[in-house]
Formats: structure tokens, sequence, C-alpha cells
């Protein structure tokens, strides 16, 4: 029997026009089995640090504060071996040229979702993947992706990606993990240095997985990997 792979997927600046330089998709995952234990252990270093279970884990709310709280959550994901992370980042939207290669930022996202799922799907396993709801075109998307998805993978019967469906981030702390992780490359890539706590925690990641953050790492990689995106040979 297959094993299921919760996938819990979320996003920083992807918009066209948002004024932001840099974007980045991320993607946490883990088995099925193990996504309650996770989440309640989650709920559980909340209370340890005086939060309500139902405090969001955002990457937003990092402050000095809340710096205790948020070392203890990236202490935990490195010691769970089943948890990994990828990232999948665009240093400069300024270079797109939609038009020249004939699609829309629309088809652009899709196929930075498909190069970010790529190396975590396997045709072995059994995937439901979960996406932060964004806006009002989010229903649509998700029809679009999960087709696009099933379809490169050759999964038309959808077996293989069973499940793709929008969540509330609020309801589900491993979402929440994933947002973390995310905010934290995000904001290394656009070289912010305002929020001394926050930095903190990049170099906290850093440290933690052996990696400067700067460079993409193998493809293989679980715990943390990470792939910096830039147009080959002209292609975008």
């Amino acid at each position: 029997m297959y094993e299921i792979i919760n996938i819990y997927c979320d996003e920083s600046c992807h918009l066209e026009n948002d004024n932001q330089k840099s974007m980045v998709l991320g993607a946490l995952w883990c088995p099925k089995v193990k996504a309650e234990i996770y989440n309640n252990e989650i709920s559980e270093i909340k209370k340890k640090h005086n939060l309500s279970q139902f405090f969001e884990i955002k990457w937003s709310k990092v402050s000095n504060a809340k710096v205790d709280f948020y070392r203890e959550l990236i202490d935990y994901y490195f010691i769970k071996e089943d948890l990994g992370f990828r990232a999948w980042v665009i240093p400069d939207k300024s270079i797109l040229n939609h038009d020249t290669h004939f699609q829309t930022h629309d088809d652009w996202y899709y196929k930075m979702y498909f190069y970010l799922l790529r190396n975590i799907i396997s045709s072995e396993q059994i995937y439901h993947i979960y996406l932060d709801i964004k806006d009002s075109r989010s229903k649509e998307k998700l029809k679009n992706l999960h087709q696009i998805l099933s379809n490169v993978n050759y999964d038309f019967n959808r077996s293989i990606i069973q499940k793709m469906q929008h969540v509330h981030s609020h309801d589900i702390c491993l979402l929440q993990m994933s947002d973390l992780f995310l905010g934290a490359i995000s904001y290394h890539f656009r070289n912010l240095k305002t929020n001394s706590a926050k930095l903190d925690l990049i170099k906290r990641i850093a440290n933690k997985s052996g990696f400067s953050l700067n460079k993409s790492t193998l493809p293989t990689e679980k715990k943390l990997n990470l792939f910096i995106w830039n147009p080959v040979n002209g292609e975008i």
C-alpha cells in the first residue's frame, strides 16, 4: 500500500505588480499518519510559551517578545526526520517578460509551482496537497494547478495526486510552519535587515540546515531543499 504524504504549500510576493523584487514558493511535507501528531505537538509548544492554541504562527508576527517561541519551532522542525521543506526562489521578478514568451503571469506562476513540487512528488506515493487561500481567484487557480500537475505526472486518473484543497492556515499548524520557513527565505532574499528577531531565526535555520541559504541545494536534499531560479537561455 502506498504511503499518503501531506504537502502544505504557501507563497510570498507572488503577484505580478506588488512592488516586491523577489518571490518565493514553499512546500512543507510529512506522512499523513503523522500530521495530527505534529499539529498537536506544535500546539503544545504554543501552550508552553503561554500562547493560545489558536495563535497563528506567521512570519509577520515574529518579534523579540516571541523569538524564543519561534526558535523552539525551528528546533522542533529539524529534529523531526520526516518533516521536509522545499523553497523555490525567484530572486528578481523584474526580469520577466511574459509577452516575449507568449504567456501570462498566471501561466508562469503554474510553471513555477510545477518546479516547486516536481522534486517532491513520486509515482510511488499518494499526495494530498493543501494550499492557503490567497485571493478571490484561488478556486480557479487550484483547479488549473491540479490538472497541470496531474498531467505532467501522467496521473490522468488522479491516483497519485488524489487531493488538492484550499484551507485556512489558522486551522493547520503545519501550514503555519510552512509560512514561517517561507517567510524566512523571502526575508533573506529581499535583503531586509530591520527586524533583529527575524535575522536571528534566519541564522538559526542556516545553522541547523548547514546551508548558507544563498545557493541552491542538491535536488535530492530532503530537510531544507532550496532552489534559486534564474532563466536559462532566456527561457522564462
